[in-house]
């Protein structure tokens, strides 16, 4: 028996039934007012009401990752909602129960999760699909505020495929950010997780290896195999799908296979550079299908991310690297997450190959041209200026003692990138901003990280700014 999946006590038989269910009926309602129909549809709908014990209500989901994303992210307001419905409720109680995907019958109580059934093993299309790296998993993957939302999308469809909402599953991001890690995760989690006793078929490959394949058929008269075999998967997934941009007959097949998919019930996972709405030179008909269901993006790392993936990826080699050392790697290689690992495997064999200790200065010594690569030669001046232009105030106003929020936001914006992109201490930064004090400079940098998680398009301007710069 796992912890949270176990029996839940039944009330009292049919007391208070309908009152209960009623009560139930209007916190529903209320919750779908607060967090909007998408979000409501997206993460709650599948929440049903088990029963009541005492002054504790309990309600059950169909997952444990549902499970535990609910008490997360909306169990506090849950709760408060009870308690201004029913006083008398003290606690809500959040539990997994698979196959419950509806309201149970309140008499009865809910049993033991059966043992699962028989794992039903992912079964690649060699003929048509690339292989999936081991290395690959959501264990394997760190997560963060700015991809927390993509990896909660991507454990959904891994648990749950074709789920209305969520398909097709398009993840979006810069090179590097782990949209490739994700889709192939998913397929592993199928071959672990998926029941009902049947094979899945997964086809992963490129939009190019798609384009490469199309074309060969189409050479070879072969058409109508190739569309069999990929019409034939339960999962297709599509990494990169921005090399698709002006091949035209190559859209118009992935547009009919993703049609022939979706209306048979079967999972897309598209992974591209830029969103559905963004990606110009994609067919209409197609940027359309594409943006229906659940649209995902991985944002920029953090610091504080970029050194949890450095930890986690030394701890899995049992490789003991100074902090120092660390957070000297986060803050020099920040935009690519390949190149952040790399740079650590390359340090971590350098020292092994010549007994060394991993300090600052082998770093320095080793990861030169890596280093050179990512030196920023960026001024705050440079980064004042861009923010400005970028949202359309004057430049005096970075120094300004004025707070509107049309001034206010711009500036943390530029502290933020000034923190992220130059070595300069904060009350350096604090300096170039009316000689600001450096708490000032913190709380700009801990609001916007804040913002970048909450707000997928403030995200996109924040690392549209950081692009600019760094180029």
């Amino acid at each position: 028996m796992r912890d949270g999946d176990v029996v839940l006590k039944s009330s009292s038989p049919r007391q208070g039934e309908t009152g209960l269910t009623e009560q139930w009926g209007r916190v529903r309602a209320r919750l779908q007012a607060e967090v909007g129909e998408v979000e409501y549809r997206t993460w709650l709908k599948q929440v049903a009401l088990a029963g009541v014990d005492g002054d504790e209500v309990t309600l059950v989901l169909p997952t444990r990752f549902l499970r535990d994303w609910v008490k997360k992210e909306y169990g506090e307001l849950v709760a408060s909602l009870w308690q201004a419905e029913n006083p008398a409720i003290r606690s809500v109680d959040i539990r997994s129960q698979p196959g419950r995907g509806t309201a149970p019958n309140l008499a009865e109580p809910v049993p033991v999760e059966a043992a699962p059934a028989a794992v039903a093993p992912v079964v690649p299309r060699a003929d048509v699909a690339a292989p999936l790296d081991q290395r690959f998993t959501f264990d394997t993957f760190v997560v963060g505020k700015p991809n927390e939302f993509a990896y909660a999308c991507a454990r959904r469809v891994a648990e749950s495929p074709a789920t209305a909402g969520f398909n097709p599953l398009f993840l979006y991001g810069g090179v590097g950010l782990g949209k490739t890690h994700l889709m192939h995760a998913i397929a592993w989690e199928l071959s672990t997780q998926h029941k009902g006793g049947g094979q899945v078929s997964v086809a992963y490959m490129s939009a190019e290896k798609f384009m490469y394949r199309f074309i060969n058929a189409l050479r070879s008269q072969s058409t109508l195999e190739f569309k069999n075999e990929l019409r034939g998967v339960d999962v297709l997934m599509i990494d990169d799908l921005q090399f698709l941009i002006g091949k035209d007959n190559t859209q118009e097949e992935f547009f009919h296979t993703f049609n022939a998919l979706v209306d048979a019930g079967k999972q897309i996972v598209v992974s591209a550079d830029k969103s559905p709405s963004d990606l110009s030179g994609l067919d209409d008909r197609l940027r359309t299908r594409l943006g229906c269901g659940m649209v995902a993006d991985l944002h920029a790392t953090t610091f504080e991310l970029r050194i949890s993936i450095l930890e986690t990826k030394a701890e899995r080699a049992g490789v003991d690297v100074p902090g120092k050392v660390l957070e000297f790697l986060a803050r020099k290689i920040t935009s690519n997450v390949r190149e952040l690992e790399g740079a650590l495997n390359r340090l971590v064999a350098h020292a092994n190959l010549f007994n060394r200790q991993i300090t600052l200065e082998a770093a320095h010594e080793v990861l030169h041209d890596v280093l050179k690569a990512h030196d920023r030669k960026v001024s705050i001046q440079e980064i004042q200026k861009k923010v400005a232009d970028h949202y359309n105030i004057r430049i005096a106003e970075m120094s300004s003692a004025r707070r509107a929020r049309n001034i206010a936001r711009p500036r943390q914006v530029a502290m933020y990138l000034a923190k992220q992109l130059t070595s300069k201490s904060l009350p350096d930064i604090g300096r170039h901003f009316g000689d600001r004090d450096h708490t000032t400079v913190m709380h700009a940098v801990s609001r916007v990280t804040e913002l970048i998680g909450q707000d997928a398009a403030f995200g996109e301007d924040v690392e549209l700014l950081r692009r600019m710069l760094e180029n």
